[in-house]
């Protein structure tokens, strides 16, 4: 009887091993920005409530630099939000390209890797709709060639109609001057010191539409604000790269973490001022000493400061034309959650 009870009782220590081991692999997931919790789930009504100095770890949740293909594939599957039929849906951690020069990492890159990791076999995944390098958020993939032509078609029709269908959320250092609009204007890409920036146009021409400037549409609602930032909702109607970046600096209020374009956004004896865009060099974002010190940052850190720009919400069609769209929604990161709770700003 006694042997048998030993055999119980070492059985139960070693399952309650397992058992934490297994929480503690899914607490670093989570803390990564990479957990599943939210399958099926809307987003959390607040912030996860942290408080005191950020210590060694300044901006939780991104990708440790160089990840290996089998490390990035992890880490994706670890992303992944949500699954129906063909659809794959992650979150995407910020700063992860999805695609790139040939030899370089990117999620184009180990989708043949990533579709094997997921039990889809033959049939390899392909991307539909994307948040950029520099933003986090949803990815949506399709294993099934005519669902992935379809949705394109869908978010085509849906931006010819001025019917918004993704949602981002942005922290902006400055508050607009209105609490709703839209922000319209043409943009053109630009060689700049080397590297190829978005540049608003002033009354463009019909010489300069045909030689790729494009009107750019977007919609922004300030959600909260506090301690001179803002939590702000946009919606882009048209694609253009850096179109969110660029529309929130024509406002003033670049967005957090914008280490290319807030130079554009000058200050004169308090006053904030546009700087022109062509003479203005690209360079680390310059915070305030009141701001770092609600971020808990030290200037240093605060010149690794992510880009507080994700990608929260995207509408598909439904099954039949006058079905509800389905939603699906991705988690904030931990280090965007982080800067929520410093400064004091609930996502409702």
């Amino acid at each position: 009887m006694r042997a048998v009870l030993a055999r119980e009782m070492e059985g139960r220590r070693v399952s309650g091993w397992v058992w934490r081991q297994r929480l503690t692999v899914r607490a670093a997931l989570e803390d990564a920005g990479f957990g599943t919790e939210a399958r099926n789930q809307n987003q959390p009504r607040g912030p996860r409530q942290r408080s005191g100095p950020l210590g060694d770890q300044p901006f939780p949740g991104l990708l440790p630099k160089n990840l290996s293909r089998e490390e990035l594939v992890d880490a994706l599957r670890a992303a992944v939000v949500d699954r129906k039929g063909p659809l794959v849906t992650l979150n995407k951690p910020q700063g992860l390209p999805v695609t790139g020069k040939p030899g370089e990492l990117t999620l184009l890159s180990v989708l043949p890797e990533l579709s094997q990791s997921l039990g889809l076999g033959e049939q390899e995944l392909q991307v539909v709709q994307a948040s950029g390098k520099e933003s986090s958020g949803l990815v949506l993939l399709s294993s099934c060639p005519q669902t992935t032509s379809r949705l394109q078609k869908f978010f085509i029709h849906a931006r010819r109609a001025q019917r918004p269908t993704a949602t981002y959320c942005a922290v902006t250092n400055g508050i607009p001057a209105t609490s709703e609009g839209k922000i319209q204007t043409a943009l053109k890409l630009e060689h700049i010191d080397g590297v190829k920036l978005s540049v608003p146009v002033k009354a463009p021409s019909r010489k300069d539409i045909l030689e790729g400037v494009k009107k750019t549409l977007s919609h922004f609602r300030v959600l909260a604000t506090g301690s001179g930032c803002a939590l702000v909702q946009l919606q882009p109607l048209t694609v253009f790269s850096s179109q969110l970046q660029v529309h929130m600096v024509l406002q003033l209020c670049p967005v957090l973490g914008d280490h290319t374009y807030s130079a554009r956004v000058g200050t004169v004896l308090g006053q904030r001022l546009l700087l022109p865009s062509e003479s203005t060099q690209r360079k680390t974002q310059v915070l305030d000493e009141a701001l770092l010190r609600r971020l808990h940052l030290t200037p240093s850190q605060a010149a690794q400061l992510p880009l507080h720009l994700h990608l929260h919400r995207l509408l598909l069609p439904g099954t039949r034309a006058r079905d509800t769209p389905i939603e699906l929604l991705a988690p904030l990161p931990p280090y965007f959650s982080r800067t929520l709770q410093c400064l004091g700003l609930r996502f409702q």
